[in-house]
This record gives C-alpha cells, structure tokens and sequence, in this order.
C-alpha cells in the first residue's frame, strides 16, 4: 500500500541504536518485560487494519506508572520514537509501529479504580475493556454509553486516542461526550491532569482536544468516564426496505419528526445477508436495505415512540416494520449488527473496512455515488452506517491474493472518502486517521489548517517522537497528493517539513 511507510518522517529522526536502547532500557527498569526476538515481535506488527504491517524495533509492557515515566524520558533524552497501544483493534493503522520506535503497549493498566454511583463515574485504568465499565456499574443500574462493536475487546485508553462512538452515539454521543478526566504523561513524562471531576473546568478545553489525537500528544494512563442510568424501557423497530436510497430518505424522516432514537442503524442487503448467515438474528434477507430503530427511555414514551417511528417509516416506503417481540430478539437483533464486520469477512478473502461521515440528508446520494464506484472498480461494497450520525462503513470486498485487488480496493476507499468530502462529510467518524487516511487528510483540509495541526502537536511534543507518521499529513506529501489547494503550487511553509 502505497502509505505504509512514510520515509520523510523517519527519516528526519536520528537513527537508533537498538542494543544501546535496550541496554538503558534493563538498567533503568529491570523488572519491565521487554519482548524483543523476532517471534516475540510479530504479533505487534498490525492492529485491526492488518493490510498495513511493520515490526517495532521493541515492545514495552510496563505495568506502574513509574515505568512508564521512565520510558518516556529515557526515550525522549535518547530521540527514540514512541507509539502507544492498547487492545489493538484500532481500524486506521493509529498503532502502527515504526521500525526504528518503540511499542508502549498499555494493556496491563487493565484496574477499575473506582465505580461512585452517586457522583455517576468511573475512574479506570487505559486497558479497562470498554464493555467491563458497563458490567461493573450494572450493580448500581448504570452504564458507559459509548459502544464500539468491538467493545467486548476494545480498551479505554484506545477509545479515548480514536474517539470512539458506537451504536448509541447517535442520541449519547462519542466518547468525547462521555468523559470527564484524563491523566497523562507527556512526551517527555510530564504529568497533565485534562479536565476535572466537575462537569466543567476554567480555561482551554484540553480534555476535548487530546480526545481523538491518536496518541500523537501525549500517553493516556487514567480516564475518569461518565455513567448513565439504565434506560427503564427500550424497543427496536426493524423496517425492511425495497432500495437502500429509501432507507436513507427514512432516517432523515424520523429525525425531522423530532425523534432522537437510541440507536438508528441501517445495513444494504449484501452486509444483512451476512449477518444473517452469521447471527440468524431473523433479518430480512429479500430486502434492499434495513434499518434498525431503538427507542429507549420511560415505558410510556418509548410505546408512543415506537409508534409515531413505525408510521414515519410506512410512509417512507418500508414494505414491513417489526417490533423486537422481546429482549431476547432485541438482543439478537443488535447482535447481527454489530457482527456485521466479522459476518462480512466470512463471505469473502479479505475486505477493506472504511469509515466516513456525511450529512444526513446526503445518505441516498452518497449510497448512489458508491454503488457507482463499485461498479466502476469491479469490487462489491457492503454497506453498515450509524445512518442516525451520518456515519458509514462502507466494507470493500476484495482478493489480496489476486493481483492489483488491493491496490484498487484501496483506490476505491479513497475515492468514498473523497465523496463524502464533496458532500460537505468527513473522511473519519470514529475510526481515526492513523496511516490508512493521511492521504485524504490533504483532501479535507487547506495548508493552513494543516499548519495549525503541526502546531498544536508542537505545543504538546516539540520533537516529533509520540506516533509519528500519523494522523497529520506533511505539506511535501499533500503537494504530491494533489489534492490540497497550494499557493502557486508552491508549499507555503517548508520549515513545517521537518514535522
């Protein structure tokens, strides 16, 4: 893949002298477990996104505080470069490592410090799983909201780097929405308390900038998250549809009434099929498209819910709208969404997982341009949204084995993104930018904005060593992209190059 590996920003960083590295390494911290043979480094090669694949140099597995404060100095007097990671599961390349760095893998941060179910917060660890800050407050009838589909895996630490969002975030929104506090450590092992345990704090917002940075400011070691009262009551709606620029239309329809479901999901017929073959969560497999609709909340509005959304969505053009019998079939029902990915890669070699966000009223237009460009690219496209956010995942089925498949699935990912640029959208929602989008990070973005992002990583990591390579294009790269608006063709700011 042809951003893999970005030269210049290596290549501006000194060489590192590995068996010196390691040397300071087991004298500074000799009880820290540091895999470094080759066997012991390749299962860090990759996250989620496992087409991009680089063996670190090593792989730190602290396990206090201390030592990771060590490492940062240590790392930061010796120029080395540092890429954090957690369960993994990221889907842009945001944990990549780099050759001549080190992995800080953060995965035994994994205690819950703190349930307080009258102040309604959690204090964890950066390797809690997402889905055990909910099991932990079930006791107390609270939960975490944010829920990726990899939430059973997937930990805070990472949900805070990417800003995860999930089902739900339509109507409780990213994590951003749900935090409160962040400690860190800096580049240099400096630490920063990001927010406070109030719900507001003086000065800048720190805490809602560092949310989504990918690691590029600084190393998540606690995050104090929000919890929510159970819902007394929640219902799925499951409408069928004959053409996937109906169900769009759909969505809009039920926001414009003035409802703000749980959850508003919709899946083509290629990804439902899947997930159906996968779950058998009794979705219908003769349909174009599918939504499904969860409204939550107190028994009596959510059963006047259900019904203004099930006559919104008759009128819309659904053939048929179910009502979840229960919550076994609700359950199942949510089930099949969320392994929608993994029913997806059963149907085909590999596939190409993007993640793009567009206005609401775009949806069917949007749904129309990529089923074009499937076309146009000879690679089938199955189609997964948070439709309620405007948030799509459009999953490129293709052949690595088969020449030029990846190249072109790549190619075809790009061009989506774009598209959704065009329609006034986002190249991420929730995935991150990691190596996977830098590219179109040209694309959405002018020079100057570009600059002030360079800017903002200075302020926080003068030398460049947290994440490299990530997330920020360089001006050189946009230039040779060709897609940023440079003056007279010209980089307007070349000192920014050494970033």
């Amino acid at each position: 893949m042809n951003i893999l590996y970005d030269e210049r920003v290596d290549g501006v960083l000194p060489k590192v002298d590995r068996g010196e590295l390691l040397k300071q390494l087991r004298t500074a911290l000799p009880d820290l477990e540091i895999l470094h043979t080759t066997e012991q480094l390749k299962p860090y090669e990759c996250d989620g996104l496992s087409a991009y694949r680089v063996v670190p140099m090593l792989v730190l597995l602290p396990e206090h505080l201390e030592q990771v404060q060590t490492i940062l100095k240590l790392c930061h007097a010796l120029q080395v470069p540092v890429v954090a990671r957690g369960a993994g599961t990221g889907l842009s390349g945001g944990a990549l490592p780099l050759e001549q760095g080190i992995l800080l893998v953060m995965a035994r941060f994994n205690r819950i410090i703190e349930i307080n179910p009258e102040g309604r917060f959690a204090r964890v660890q950066p390797g809690v799983r997402n889905l055990a800050i909910s099991q932990a407050a079930a006791p107390y009838q609270l939960y975490y909201a944010p829920d990726p589909s990899s939430q059973i895996a997937c930990s805070i630490g990472g949900n805070v780097a990417e800003n995860a969002g999930g089902v739900h975030c339509l109507k409780y929104g990213l994590t951003v929405h749900n935090l409160l506090k962040v400690e860190i450590l800096t580049a240099d092992g400096e630490h920063l308390t990001l927010g406070s345990d109030a719900l507001d704090a003086p000065g800048f917002d720190l805490l809602a900038l560092f949310t989504g940075s990918e690691g590029m400011l600084g190393i998540v070691t606690e995050v104090t998250v929000k919890l929510l009262p159970k819902p007394q009551a929640a219902r799925v709606l499951l409408a069928s549809f004959d053409s996937v620029e109906l169900a769009g239309r759909a969505v809009a329809d039920i926001i414009a009434a003035g409802i703000i479901p749980g959850g508003l999901e919709m899946m083509d017929n290629l990804s439902l099929r899947a997930a159906e073959d996968f779950i058998h969560a009794g979705y219908p497999t003769d349909a174009a498209a599918m939504l499904l609709c969860e409204l939550d909340g107190v028994e009596a509005d959510v059963h006047e819910d259900c019904e203004r959304v099930e006559q919104v969505l008759k009128r819309a053009g659904a053939t048929r709208v179910r009502l979840a019998r229960d919550e076994a079939e609700r359950v199942r029902f949510w089930a099949g969404r969320k392994n929608a990915f993994p029913a997806v890669g059963r149907i085909s070699p590999d596939y190409y997982c993007m993640d793009g966000t567009i206005p609401r009223r775009e949806l069917p237009a949007v749904l129309r341009g990529i089923d074009e460009l499937s076309t146009q690219f000879g690679l089938r496209v199955a189609n997964v949204f948070h439709a309620g956010d405007g948030n799509m995942h459009p999953l490129i089925l293709f052949d690595a084995n088969q020449p030029g498949e990846l190249e072109r699935a790549e190619a075809l990912g790009a061009r989506i993104l774009e598209l959704c640029v065009a329609v006034g959208g986002s190249i991420t929602g929730e995935h991150g930018v990691g190596r996977e989008k830098i590219n179109q990070m040209c694309a959405q973005f002018s020079s100057d904005e570009i600059t002030l992002f360079h800017a903002v990583k200075a302020a926080f990591d003068p030398a460049g060593l947290l994440n490299p390579g990530k997330n920020i294009p360089t001006l050189h790269r946009c230039a040779e992209f060709g897609s940023m608006h440079i003056h007279q063709g010209k980089l307007p700011f070349p000192e920014l190059e050494r970033f």
